[in-house]
């Protein structure tokens, strides 16, 4: 099959403002390799209802949904951050550039389930995102927000020196320290190392696994107040670009916490129920790991 002209424009998003669909144009639509499923083509529009997963920072994955090709529904398979030069289009890992590289654009590449029409440069097809997904995932990282702010409450006593604090003026350890976050469907696993370059910061280790269960108990009671509130949350947006700044915001009693994030969210936490959280881990080997549940009202 033909490839199109790849476009030298990032691609326009409408997923942090919450769209589930959008009537896009196509343009680009470009077979999978030989050696992946035939039945698969990699298809670019101007702009993009879905959100896609991020491989420099996975956190978040892929919405799921429908791609409506000339009236008929094709499987959306997976979504992610795609980038060009204007020859090649590079997909997920493959990507050599970070954003903002001169003379290159950063797409939003679906990758679509054929067995029907192929769409050709100009068309107009309709994208759908499951809705109860993306509201599940969106619990799931505002959840993974919260948690990480009761989380750096419950540990403010244990610096000894001042490092960069969070917007409620705590040490932000979960900056400092965090290596993974994999966002789930009303929930996350976010995990933290407690490496030599955190003690050499001013946090002290020493005691922490004896102490997880009181360090739990105090970032619940601080989650319970803080869903108690119903705070408002906002995404401030620079721009309508896949590249522009996208921050998380959300307004609690002690301060405005400002997070950059290009996942989706909840508007308020009085959307959900309670959010509680669970510390584990090999504290000995260096290892903290937070499980957060967000309970449905």
């Amino acid at each position: 099959m033909a490839t199109m002209p790849l476009p030298l424009d990032d691609t326009l998003v409408s997923y942090p403002g919450g769209a589930l669909s959008e009537r896009v144009a196509v343009l680009h639509v470009e077979a999978l390799p030989i050696d992946a499923a035939a039945d698969r083509i990699h298809l670019i529009t101007d702009r993009s209802c879905v959100h896609p997963i991020d491989p420099r920072w996975p956190d978040q994955g892929p919405d799921i949904g429908t791609v409506t090709i000339a009236g008929q529904q094709m499987a959306l398979l997976d979504c992610v951050i795609g980038a060009t030069d204007g020859a090649t289009l590079f997909v997920g890992h493959d990507v050599p550039v970070r954003r903002g590289e001169p003379g290159w654009a950063f797409l939003v590449v679906h990758t679509v389930a054929t067995g029907g029409p192929i769409p050709v440069e100009g068309d107009e097809v309709v994208l759908t995102v499951d809705s109860a997904h993306r509201a599940a995932l969106s619990a799931g990282h505002t959840g993974c927000h919260v948690a990480a702010l009761a989380l750096n409450a419950a540990l403010a006593d244990r610096w000894r020196k001042p490092v960069a604090t969070d917007g409620l003026g705590h040490p932000d350890f979960d900056q400092l320290a965090i290596v993974s976050s994999r966002i789930t469907p009303f929930g996350a696993v976010d995990t933290y190392r407690l490496g030599r370059s955190l003690r050499k910061k001013g946090f002290a280790v020493e005691g922490l696994d004896t102490a997880l269960a009181a360090i739990t108990a105090a970032a619940n009671g601080q989650l319970a107040d803080w869903v108690a509130t119903g705070a408002s949350i906002d995404i401030a947006v620079s721009g309508p670009r896949l590249t522009d700044l996208r921050e998380w915001v959300c307004v609690l009693p002690a301060g405005t916490q400002r997070i950059a994030c290009g996942g989706t969210h909840l508007r308020s936490l009085a959307e959900v129920g309670s959010i509680t959280v669970e510390l584990a881990g090999d504290v000995a080997a260096g290892e903290l790991v937070m499980t957060t549940t967000v309970h449905r009202t």
